[in-house]
């Protein structure tokens, strides 16, 4: 996103369907608790609608053995299959002046991808990237590509 100066992204193969990934995620995503319990503890609707842009909602989720929220408004592109999440509470910003991700989905070759980007702006020059968090996205697309064909 224009504005903010550092950016992680990341591609990963989805054999199970982008379709299915981005219903999910849009439509579903408190479904995630039941099938990644150890990493997502829950998805709370706070305003809106889920799959509604400028709904709001919260992630309770595990990141290196610790809980943590993310409290954010949603923008969704239905026809693109694409969800910008764009944080405004939660653990992430005591690093991170702003953060925003954003996935998409996209077929090359006939085979489905799902991009995580996330554009960032560190509060502290120290403070580190958040490579952890892009592994983190790179491992729950797997393990719900593994959760799809069971």
């Amino acid at each position: 996103m224009a504005g903010l100066p550092d950016k992680l992204v990341a591609q990963v193969a989805f054999k199970a369907g982008g379709g299915v990934f981005h219903h999910l995620m849009a439509k579903n995503p408190k479904h995630f608790a039941k099938v990644l319990p150890n990493k997502v503890q829950d998805c709370e609707l706070h305003q809106g609608d889920f799959g509604a842009c400028g709904s709001v909602i919260q992630w309770k989720y595990v990141l290196g053995g610790k809980e943590q929220r993310a409290k954010q408004v949603i923008e969704v592109d239905e026809a693109k299959k694409i969800i910008t999440f764009k944080m405004i509470e939660g653990d992430d910003l005591e690093l991170y002046k702003n953060m925003i991700v954003t996935y998409h989905v996209e077929t090359k070759g006939g085979v489905d991808f799902i991009t995580w980007t996330i554009d960032y702006e560190l509060i502290n020059a120290d403070n580190p990237h958040p490579t952890a968090l892009l592994n983190y996205f790179i491992e729950f697309t797997k393990e719900t590509e593994a959760h799809i064909f069971g």
